[in-house]
């Protein structure tokens, strides 16, 4: 009876210690509102502080879903929903025109824990591409939904449409009459809950003055995102067609997994031994499955924060 009662006590503790390990999860929470833009001291003092500003509000969208315990994939979206709807960033309201002044709206995003992702290219009336993204992973049996098609099923799943003009402001036209695009990319989460689950977002209005039907990297998974619980989540930012080439987000995966890289490591030659010796631009932002985080960059600046369940906060522009 002794060993009986023995026996139940040890196993009450071992369950004990597995819920207290399990509340204790550590959460992380990365985003990023492109690369590119001009040089340190080109922005205006208040031109920083407005980006600064959005950029800590995304992040607290993000954190306190993370906080209260909700998954990775939900914080992802909200961060990358809040930025779509956000003029300063090159997704949804304010994203670049193409060649004939429109704005062609991409976005995917991964839920490392199933494998699964969803994704939309070439879009023009879905206010928030990334939850049409989401459905598409939902509620198809497919990733990718493009153009019309993807604009009738976001139709049927009571997604807000609007007209394509919502998506243009005064600064956008301006700087596509010009062929000027001094702030570029795309914007973008990663994240990692409190179950250990990984996740990734993307969004992007593509390239300014792109061909009609371009599309760039940010909706095709391995390329501009991607999410695997056994390694890590990356979304990317920059000159699609070198990302696309080489498959960034998921070879960031692959040199841990198949290379015994550190995320940093990975991250690192990636954008400055892979992509700037083929004269490409960008960056990513990662998080790996022990929430360590990697931000590298080859350009002037990538806007770009993070936030860990402990408190450490932080905005950043630049170098």
């Amino acid at each position: 009876m002794k060993n009986f009662k023995k026996t139940i006590l040890l196993s009450f503790l071992l369950q004990s210690l597995t819920v207290t390990s399990l509340s204790a999860q550590q959460w992380v929470l990365v985003i990023h509102g492109g690369a590119g833009g001009p040089p340190k001291g080109s922005l205006s003092a208040e031109a920083e502080k407005q980006f600064s500003m959005k950029l800590e509000e995304a992040l607290h969208r993000g954190s306190g879903i993370l906080k209260e315990g909700g998954n990775s994939l939900e914080a992802v979206t909200a961060v990358v929903r809040f930025m779509e709807d956000c003029p300063l960033f090159n997704a949804g309201k304010g994203a670049v025109l193409d060649i004939d002044g429109m704005a062609e709206l991409d976005a995917s995003l991964m839920d490392g824990n199933t494998g699964l992702a969803g994704a939309v290219a070439g879009v023009t009336i879905i206010k928030n591409p990334i939850l049409a993204a989401k459905a598409v992973m939902e509620k198809t049996k497919h990733v990718l939904l493009i153009g019309s098609g993807a604009e009738q099923f976001s139709k049927t799943q009571g997604l807000e449409i609007v007209d394509p003009s919502y998506f243009i402001t005064r600064e956008r036209k301006d700087a596509w009459q010009k062929l000027q695009d001094n702030i570029h990319g795309t914007v973008g989460a990663v994240a990692l809950d409190r179950n250990g689950n990984l996740a990734a977002a993307t969004s992007t209005g593509g390239m300014m003055n792109k061909m009609k039907g371009r599309v760039g990297d940010t909706p095709l998974i391995g390329a501009g995102t991607y999410a695997s619980n056994s390694s890590c989540a990356v979304s990317c930012t920059g000159h699609g067609e070198f990302f696309i080439r080489n498959l960034v987000a998921y070879d960031v995966s692959a040199l841990m997994l198949y290379k015994g890289m550190s995320l940093q490591e990975a991250a690192d030659f990636e954008i400055f031994q892979k992509l700037k010796p083929m004269g490409a631009d960008g960056g990513l932002i990662a998080v790996d499955k022990d929430g360590q985080i990697a931000m590298p960059f080859n350009t002037n600046a990538m806007f770009r924060a993070y936030i860990r369940s402990e408190g450490t906060e932080a905005v950043l522009i630049y170098n």
